[in-house]
């Protein structure tokens, strides 16, 4: 175990490095429900490698929502240690936090969150717009993550005018436009049909297989196996992590 940084600033030898994307050390969540402590996860760690596939998969009440979360920068575990990319992120402030979000993690989430007057191309800029990026770049950017997810023919297409998968694709496309270190999915497959679900999850693996590094988060054991590795929630603890492939 590396050795205690108690000031909370990033040091060379605390800092996990190589091929070692995110560090989950010792991570505890506690709530104060009253004069009890409720410990949604307890002393959990784990490492993710750049260019991993990995499921987190748990029941209703597991402790799942909790720990994607905190790996997606939401939210500050109570105890234990959180690095992303050498950065000691369970000790930084709000701020912080949300620089860290916008720099290092795209987002997909199970309802998609599109602006519906705006067009996919614009909701796929909105995060360069946040960057300040220009605007012929931001464009730029934009159509190229949109033709990564096979939509180039749909830029500009309102959200009522795309099907449920097209959308999640524009939802996917939003997140990779910043070329973000991790692609978070929380339940992207949850709004949708079974044959969409399959072609979403044939994205997610080509996405993979382009370099992206994909953490997933579902309830659905299907879902979750395609996935090269699965780390099972149960009770707040880490229950299993399994390599499949």
């Amino acid at each position: 175990m590396d050795e205690e940084n108690g000031n909370g600033a990033s040091s060379p030898t605390a800092t996990p490095a190589g091929e070692t994307l995110i560090s989950m050390r010792n991570i505890w969540k506690t709530y104060q429900m009253g004069n009890e402590e409720l410990h949604a996860l307890r002393d959990v760690s784990f490492e993710v490698k750049r260019n991993e596939y990995v499921a987190i998969i748990g029941p209703s009440g597991s402790g799942k929502s909790t720990l994607m979360n905190l790996i997606g920068c939401l939210d500050s575990p109570t105890k234990g240690e959180y690095w992303i990319n050498g950065n000691l992120v369970s000790d930084m402030s709000d701020d912080e936090l949300a620089r860290i979000r916008n720099k290092e993690i795209g987002f997909v989430f199970q309802t998609f969150n599109l602006l519906a007057r705006a067009t996919a191309l614009h909701n796929v800029e909105l995060p360069l717009i946040y960057a300040g990026i220009r605007s012929a770049e931001r464009n730029e950017q934009a159509q190229a993550a949109l033709a990564s997810v096979e939509l180039g023919d749909r830029v500009m297409h309102r959200p009522n005018e795309l099907s449920g998968g097209q959308r999640q694709r524009v939802a996917i496309a939003r997140a990779l436009v910043n070329n973000p270190s991790i692609l978070l999915a929380d339940e992207p497959t949850g709004a949708l049909d079974s044959k969409t679900s399959v072609e979403i999850m044939h994205l997610f693996e080509k996405l993979h297989e382009d370099g992206n590094t994909i953490i997933l988060v579902t309830h659905e054991p299907e879902i979750a196996a395609r996935a090269h590795r699965v780390i099972t929630i149960r009770d707040g603890l880490i229950e299993k992590d399994e390599r499949l492939k």
